[in-house]
């Protein structure tokens, strides 16, 4: 955790999670710093492991891929070899876009683009060949309400 972003660099975050092409110019005439210092604050916002990386983020209709099914997994394994093996099988399925080890419940939820259903019993089969699993349930998301990569910047 960076417990030092004042408001300028809240500032500048929250400009490149809305667009992170805008030129260092465009940010510092936006947040009130010359292109220089702007980009210094950049660099340390990198340096310090707060801007991870910058994306492009895809419409998933345009790539046929906009059925959402969230996984819900448990499992009768609670040991570090079995997490490695299912960890690499899932990393290796593109279609996994998210995966979670949760508290509660369930052990294991993961999100899942596809282009339709018989897409995802497809990944279904190569998820339970991956690994024992005690249940796997699958939801399909009907609507997307809201959806943001933005990370809230003002509890630092």
């Amino acid at each position: 955790m960076v417990n030092n972003l004042d408001s300028i660099d809240r500032r500048i975050l929250g400009l490149l999670q809305a667009d992170a092409s805008i030129s260092v110019a465009d940010i510092g005439e936006r947040v009130g710093l010359s292109r220089t210092p702007c980009w210094q604050r950049i660099q340390k916002l990198q340096a310090a492991g707060v801007i991870r990386k910058r994306v492009a983020l895809l419409d998933p209709e345009k790539l046929n891929v906009g059925t959402t099914v969230f996984v819900r997994i448990k499992t009768a394994h609670h040991n570090q070899r079995w997490l490695e093996r299912f960890s690499q099988a899932v990393a290796g399925m593109e279609e996994v876009v998210e995966f979670y080890r949760m508290s509660g419940e369930i052990d294991y939820l993961l999100r899942i683009v596809v282009p339709d259903i018989a897409s995802y019993d497809a990944v279904y089969k190569r998820l339970i060949a991956a690994a024992d699993l005690s249940d796997v349930s699958s939801s399909f998301a009907l609507e997307t309400i809201k959806q943001t990569t933005a990370l809230p910047t003002g509890y630092v």
